[in-house]
């Protein structure tokens, strides 16, 4: 298999199935329960950068697996995962729970359990698109600290953020809009940061505070403008100013009430109006012209649009 490709992977057996995860995961072996079919059932699509997995495993798998080098969230559906952490307790995952499935750098093992659940995985260098360690912390990435949400609402926050990856990927009749692609995926990046674990920084610092300037976010400004047709996130801009991300998203709050990535959807929905206004009804659609910026849903992108220019976006075009 090719990377980036989808795939439907169905068997009952055993060495076949262990030769697929190896080659769809990482290097790992496999056993199953006494007497049991090993019916394992998994599809793969891609969003951009992100995979999205659907399995279902009509019986009790254990694993032993190398690490996955990648930032893997499980949320199960039926059936329950048993896993053991290396460092922390074994945990025990069911229906309704969503996870850190393996920390990326470390090897794994558990068992899974007669269950139905997702993996929506992505490389773990997309943390420090959106984020940049605490400061006082040591120079490096961004990295999870735990594989629970903080809370149960940051739990629920996540789990609707996957389901979001989720409608995206069924909803695609072809290749996802570039754009649309990178906004999920900095979107899924930044609701990690904010619901796990992390040793990012959130807050301002004395630093940050005091390169919130006027004159720099001008220039931040003037960037996102410049280059809203193309896929920048947080740390693009903040780099274009010479400033953390922390002291962009302050200088946004303070100055215009909004986040940069706020901004930059608005000045997205603007391209999107003027897009609307030129373009052909005949041979143009506004879920087209969502999607070319990045709006996945049709339905919010027309709330938003309607909000800002008080019209409907189908009423633009026509």
């Amino acid at each position: 298999m090719t990377a980036n490709e989808d795939l439907d992977f169905t068997s009952s057996d055993l060495g076949e199935t262990e030769d697929f995860l190896a080659r769809a995961y990482t290097k790992m072996s496999i056993g199953r329960g006494p007497g049991e079919r090993p019916s394992t059932r998994i599809v793969r699509k891609w969003l951009g950068p992100i995979s999205f997995d659907e399995l279902q495993l009509d019986y009790h798998m254990s694993y032993d697996a190398d690490p996955l080098n990648r930032i893997c969230l499980c949320r199960v559906h039926s059936g329950r995962i048993e896993e053991n952490f290396i460092g922390e307790p074994p945990d025990v995952f069911g229906p309704g729970d969503v996870t850190l499935f393996s920390p990326p750098e470390l090897p794994y093992s558990g068992r899974v359990c007669r269950a139905g659940y997702d993996l929506t995985m992505f490389d773990t260098e997309m943390l420090g698109h959106v984020a940049t360690p605490a400061s006082g912390e040591p120079a490096g990435p961004v990295r999870i600290a735990g594989h629970r949400p903080i809370s149960p609402q940051a739990g629920y926050q996540l789990k609707v953020a996957i389901e979001y990856v989720r409608s995206v990927v069924r909803g695609a009749d072809g290749p996802v809009p570039p754009l649309l692609a990178s906004t999920t995926a900095s979107m899924l990046a930044a609701t990690v940061i904010a619901t796990m674990p992390t040793n990012a920084g959130l807050e301002p610092g004395p630093t940050d505070r005091r390169d919130a300037k006027p004159a720099l976010l001008r220039r931040a400004v003037a960037y996102i403008e410049a280059n809203a047709d193309r896929d920048i996130a947080l740390v693009d801009i903040a780099e274009a100013v010479y400033v953390t991300p922390r002291a962009l998203q302050y200088m946004f709050r303070r100055h215009l009430d909004v986040s940069p990535m706020g901004y930059l959807r608005r000045v997205r929905l603007d391209h999107a109006r003027q897009q609307l206004l030129k373009a052909d009804p005949t041979t143009t659609t506004v879920q087209a012209v969502a999607a070319r910026w990045g709006f996945a849903h049709t339905g919010r992108f027309a709330a938003a649009y309607r909000h800002a220019f008080g019209e409907n976006p189908s009423d633009t075009l026509n």
